[in-house]
């Protein structure tokens, strides 16, 4: 593999994956993104890649930089769960006509396809429940988010059924670090202290997500992409448990801040409980290990860099505030 195009390349975790690659492969990276405001060029400052300004829907830009390309990366998708209960259409536009569109390009010119997804497409556990998710977990998905991307999911895993599409499927818990836009729950909450308002907590905050750093979910795609099962699909987690609660007090430990900025707000519809993942088929069968175990610590370097880069998130941080007031939260 020589040449990689990496969709979404400007997003969050599209980004911290283009930086791992560009430090661990020699190879030649493309970059196709819409810039949407989840998009941003500033994440790829720096890096030696190919930026083409586009969108996934346009089915003629993508046949083109796929025809160019030794394996796809698709990264790009809608991925907020508030956004898609306002416009569902936007979501599955994008994450299932954007997806199609890469998948007919793939299958036209027989290049390796990696699709990344999330764990939201099984719907949620029992806050109790010993149960994770596997890869063999029916599909629930729970909003018009999780939804589209399970549509996505099986979209590949029919291309690779029906015209043999030589492509694999990840599935990852929820990513943390540098470069997430401040809407996301993590960054939302450190900006919120950095900027002197309380933390924002949906419901009771005993909904419990499954957190992995991205540096380990950037590891955990390129291992997959070289080394993975044409048709198979991995789980990819590093046992983060944790309540929103226990999220946000380790956020205030850290940073110093007191119970008395702790909100509670109106809880999302349809609000999962709670995510967990077991990884066990990609460690033991591609030998890949969680780097960032220590939360405390992934916590903290996710906070520097956030104090360290206001000017990055500070535009946003208004009119995202803004929007979560409009709905109670």
């Amino acid at each position: 593999m020589k040449s990689l195009l990496v969709t979404g390349g400007a997003g969050f975790i599209g980004a911290n994956f283009v930086r791992h690659l560009l430090g661990h492969e020699n190879i030649e990276v493309t970059v196709l993104d819409s810039l949407t405001y989840a998009g941003n060029l500033k994440n790829l400052e720096g890096l030696d890649v190919r930026f083409v300004h586009g969108d996934v829907r346009d089915s003629g830009l993508v046949t083109q930089l796929v025809r160019r390309s030794d394996a796809v990366a698709h990264f790009a998708a809608e991925s907020h769960n508030d956004k898609s209960l306002i416009d569902p259409t936007l979501f599955v536009d994008t994450n299932v006509l954007g997806t199609l569109n890469v998948l007919e390009a793939v299958r036209k010119f027989d290049k390796r396809f990696h699709h990344i997804s999330t764990d939201e497409v099984y719907g949620d556990l029992g806050i109790d429940s010993p149960d994770k998710f596997t890869e063999t977990t029916p599909y629930n998905p729970s909003s018009p988010y999780s939804s589209s991307k399970a549509a996505s999911d099986l979209l590949v895993r029919a291309w690779v059924r029906s015209y043999g599409v030589r492509a694999t499927i990840t599935n990852c818990s929820n990513n943390y670090g540098p470069y997430q836009h401040v809407e996301k729950f993590i960054p939302r909450q450190i900006t919120n202290f950095l900027t002197g308002k309380r933390a924002k907590v949906f419901g009771s905050g005993e909904n419990v997500r499954d957190w992995i750093h991205v540096d380990d979910h950037s590891s955990a795609v390129l291992a997959v992409l070289k080394n993975g099962k044409i048709g198979e699909t991995y789980l990819v987690g590093s046992n983060g448990e944790r309540s929103n609660l226990d999220v946000i007090r380790e956020i205030m430990l850290v940073m110093g801040v007191s119970d008395s900025q702790l909100e509670m707000v109106s809880d999302r519809q349809g609000h999962d409980l709670r995510y967990a993942i077991d990884a066990t088929k990609i460690t033991t069968e591609l030998n890949w290990q969680p780097t960032v175990t220590d939360f405390r610590s992934g916590i903290q370097s996710t906070v520097e860099w956030y104090s360290k880069n206001i000017s990055w998130w500070a535009d946003a941080k208004s009119s995202v505030e803004t929007s979560y007031s409009h709905r109670g939260q």
